[in-house]
C-alpha cells in the first residue's frame, strides 16, 4: 500500500491548509509536526504517526526535543530525514526562547539564574560548567563556559573563573552546572569549589550571589539553602 502525502488527505485532515485558513495557533502539537514529516506511513497519516510519538514521549514537547534519531526510528515511517526534520525545528523553538530573553536581565533570586540557563543546560547528556557574571546592579554581562565534563563530572578551576570575572568587570557572579542524572543535590566536589570561589572572589572584592545546579524541571541553590 502506497502511503499518503500530505496533500492526499481529506481536505478536514490537511493541517496545511487549516493553518493557512485558521492560523499557526489553531493547530495541534501533532499537526504542526506532521506539516515537518509532510507523509505517514502505510497505515496512518502523517498527523496520526506524529500523535503516536508525542505520546511515547508523554504529550511533552520539551521530553521530545531530547530524542534523537535512533529515538523516531522505533516509528515505522519515520526515517533519517523526517527526524532530523523534527530535531532541527524543536532546536529552532529552543533557541528562539533563548533570544526571547532581555539582553541583559537582572537576576534577583536562584529561580531567576535557573530560568536563564535552562534551556542550555537541560537535555545535555554531559555536565558542563558556566559562570554568570553581574554588575552591581545585577544585571546580565556574559555568561561563559568554564569546562565541559564527562559523563557524571566536571572540573572547574578558580584561576579561570576569576580571571573571566575581572577580564569583564564583573562585580558579582554565579556558578552554574548541570545534573544530567536529575539529582540536584550537591557532591562533595561541588561543596569545596564553591567554598574555594567564594573565598578567592572575596579576595578580590567580588561577591559570590549563588552556585546554582540545573537539572531537567528542578534546581539547588546554594544561597537559597545558606551554604554559601
Amino acid at each position: 500500500m502506497e502511503k499518503l502525502n500530505i496533500n492526499q488527505w481529506a481536505e478536514e485532515d490537511r493541517p496545511r491548509e487549516k493553518m493557512m485558513q485558521k492560523g499557526a495557533e489553531a493547530l495541534s502539537d501533532a499537526e504542526l509536526l506532521a506539516i515537518l514529516i509532510g507523509s505517514g506511513n502505510t497505515e496512518e497519516s502523517a498527523v496520526s504517526l506524529m500523535q503516536r510519538i508525542l505520546a511515547a514521549a508523554d504529550n511533552n514537547l520539551h521530553r521530545l526535543g531530547k530524542w534523537q534519531v535512533a529515538d523516531f526510528a522505533r516509528f515505522k515511517g519515520m526515517g533519517p530525514a523526517k527526524s532530523i526534520s523534527v530535531m532541527a525545528a524543536l532546536e529552532l523553538g529552543k533557541r528562539r526562547t533563548l533570544q526571547e530573553k532581555p539582553e541583559r536581565p537582572a537576576m534577583r533570586s536562584s529561580s531567576d539564574i535557573y530560568e536563564l540557563f535552562h534551556p542550555l543546560l537541560c537535555d545535555l547528556p554531559t555536565e558542563e560548567f558556566w559562570i554568570l557574571l553581574l554588575n552591581q546592579a545585577a544585571r546580565v554581562i556574559d555568561k561563559v563556559r568554564i569546562s565541559r565534563g564527562g559523563l557524571d563530572q566536571t572540573t572547574a578551576d578558580v584561576r579561570t573563573i576569576l580571571r573571566e570575572a575581572l577580564l569583564q568587570r564583573a562585580t558579582q557572579l554565579a556558578l552554574v552546572h548541570n545534573h544530567p542524572s536529575g539529582n540536584v543535590h550537591p557532591s562533595t566536589d561541588d561543596i569545596h569549589l564553591t567554598h574555594a570561589v567564594r573565598d578567592a572572589a572575596r579576595l578580590m572584592n567580588i561577591r559570590l550571589l549563588d552556585h546554582v545546579i540545573v537539572t531537567d524541571g528542578a534546581y539547588y541553590s546554594f544561597n537559597d539553602e545558606g551554604r554559601l
